[in-house]
């Protein structure tokens, strides 16, 4: 392995822009834009100081005294909800269809999505659960990597044949292939495809296919953003200064959804480091909720 100060001064020595580091993409800037905000894509200085502070206000954890509704969950110790917007003021961080937000399944898929949401509703295997309560997939590691509530972490170690992300959640390493032009045969599928990158001036481009069909579509509880392994994605990755990096991404699946789509965020530098994150220790929650559903 080659060691990130060595690796970074090999990604100088050639020329392209040096990615590596800490970084987190937490952010207040929602997946999808409001439906209130229409096709405004931007906010003002003013409007992005408003929507943080509505954001914390509503990340706020509520009085002892509040109603609950079922068991709960985290509390507001263990998340870490971004607290400023992008670095561009973007509205949402689906950029296009104009209106910000994923495009409908196709009818197909739609049907795909319900049968499996009624499955993980009455289990009767791990298999009928969804990826991320499997401790297989959430939608830090991807493609596409967008934030989540917590634990938005990822390092990058950079040379001039490879690109390894590592996520901290679920503590999993992402190779994007550099020296590699042709894809792996269409036999052979992985959970974060089959990633190939390449210079276009100081952004990296990164183009990636044989996603493994995981039984799971965006918002099925961490599964991937296709069905039937058609999903390409192509992203970019460039520095926007020293500890702002843009990220982009293209997703085109037409036998998933009505349209392509295209998104974008900003990461900031990090000082900190990442964890083990160990999804399955002393994790009873797959168990027991499996163990529920089998109750006469």
């Amino acid at each position: 392995m080659v060691s990130a100060g060595r690796a970074g001064q090999t990604a100088r020595r050639i020329g392209h822009a040096n990615l590596e580091g800490m970084w987190n993409s937490a952010t207040a800037t929602p997946l999808e834009r409001p439906r209130e905000l229409g096709n405004k894509a931007f906010f003002t200085p003013e409007e992005a100081a408003a929507w943080e502070r509505q954001y914390a206000k509503s990340n706020e954890e509520p009085p002892p005294d509040a109603p609950r509704r079922g068991t709960g969950t985290y509390n507001t110790f263990f998340r870490e909800f971004g607290t400023r917007t992008v670095a561009t003021r973007r509205t949402s961080i689906v950029t296009a269809p104009a209106d910000g937000r994923i495009p409908a399944l196709t009818p197909a898929a739609a049907d795909v999505w319900r049968q499996r949401i009624a499955r993980q509703r009455n289990a009767e295997g791990p298999e009928d659960m969804g990826l991320q309560d499997r401790c297989l997939a959430f939608a830090t590691a991807g493609p596409p990597m967008l934030p989540y509530s917590y634990n938005s972490n990822y390092q990058i170690v950079q040379t001039k044949d490879a690109v390894v992300i590592h996520v901290e959640m679920i503590h999993d390493a992402r190779i994007i292939h550099l020296d590699r032009r042709s894809h792996l045969p269409s036999t052979i599928t992985r959970w974060m495809g089959d990633s190939l990158g390449r210079w276009e001036g100081e952004t990296m481009v990164v183009d990636t296919t044989n996603f493994t069909d995981g039984g799971g579509l965006y918002g099925d509880a961490g599964g991937n953003f296709a069905w039937d392994r058609h999903l390409h994605l192509i992203e970019r990755f460039r520095l926007l200064d020293v500890n702002t990096m843009l990220y982009q991404f293209e997703v085109d699946d037409p036998t998933a959804y009505s349209e392509p789509w295209k998104g974008e965020l900003t990461m900031s530098r990090s000082p900190s480091r990442i964890f083990e994150y160990a999804c399955h220790e002393a994790n009873y929650s797959l168990p027991s909720m499996l163990r529920v559903n089998r109750v006469p």
